[in-house]
């Protein structure tokens, strides 16, 4: 019997041990500048009842890019994220996909927007009573018109992207802290959403297969067009993959730097940015107490 063929997504063709250490290069650059927005903040803010977490957050992810989302801990990083999916509305400003305002849609309309959307969480949140087959075809089943054996193909095309070939029948609840990441990431790449947004991704992975990931994640963005919007303390990923991004203050509540992080680690004369992007301490002052730059 002919091999059903799986959805046309994108196929890890980079010859991942020879990876080139300036891989950013292969970001689109300029033209980046000039595609159009597939993501729009419009001084966004976000609180938790009255305690503020972020205000005036305001920046454009073009389509094809790697979109950075720097910070302390505790910053607001990943809260961000979930009030991109829909998971939290701000208590201001709009996001906008495509110019479509999320927030201003009906549930129905939300959901619609909701479907261009591939989220890799924190802790990963797979579904415990799922094996990681089902959990990645939870997505496929929803999103796409693939019969059974085309799913089946693309589970595991997916699973061995992320080096997780064997575990297609295994629960999460056997897999290791970074193993349920990577299983993660499969299920958010599955049904190829135009935008990804990647909440610590690397975490819990050595360097080796961090810096496979980091190549993946170039792989889906050359091949699909696909943006990413990329959080992560890890700066080698950061400056090697990034080529735009914000930098929340976690003092202010306010983003303090724009750019890709190569230019905030060449080019900021903020305190606060230049200290995480050189993982020094920050001196102390009345407006910034000792802190050090996290890096995991």
């Amino acid at each position: 019997m002919e091999t059903p063929s799986p959805l046309p997504l994108p196929s890890a063709c980079h010859d991942l041990a020879n990876l080139d250490p300036a891989i950013a290069d292969h970001a689109p650059g300029g033209a980046t500048a000039l595609a159009p927005a597939v993501l729009e903040v419009r001084n966004l803010a976000l609180r938790f009842g009255s305690h503020l977490v972020q205000e005036q957050v305001s920046f454009q992810v073009a389509a094809r890019s790697i979109f950075a989302v720097i910070g302390m801990s505790g910053c607001g990083k990943s809260t961000l994220l979930r009030s991109l999916i829909g998971l939290l509305c701000p208590s201001a400003g709009q996001v906008l996909f495509a110019g479509v305002d999320y927030w201003a849609g009906t549930p129905a309309q939300r959901n619609q927007l909701r479907k261009g959307c591939g989220m890799l969480f924190q802790s990963a949140a797979l579904w415990s009573s799922m094996t990681i087959a089902e959990n990645i075809n939870l997505p496929l089943r929803q999103l796409t018109a693939l019969n059974p054996q085309q799913r089946q193909a693309r589970i595991a095309e997916v699973l061995h992207w992320v080096g997780m070939d064997s575990c297609a029948d295994v629960a999460p609840a056997d897999l290791s802290g970074g193993m349920k990441k990577r299983a993660a990431l499969a299920r958010a790449l599955a049904a190829a959403p135009p935008l990804l947004l990647l909440d610590e991704p690397s975490a819990g992975l050595d360097p080796i297969n961090a810096r496979r990931l980091d190549a993946l994640i170039l792989d889906i963005r050359d091949r699909t067009g696909a943006a990413v919007i990329l959080v992560s303390h890890e700066l080698p990923s950061l400056l090697a993959i990034a080529n735009d991004g914000i930098f929340f203050d976690a003092e202010s509540k306010r983003p303090i730097a724009h750019g890709s992080p190569r230019d905030m680690l060449a080019q900021s004369d903020n305190p606060t940015v230049h200290a995480f992007m050189r993982r020094e301490i920050l001196a102390a002052s009345a407006d910034h107490p000792a802190q050090v730059a996290a890096t995991p």
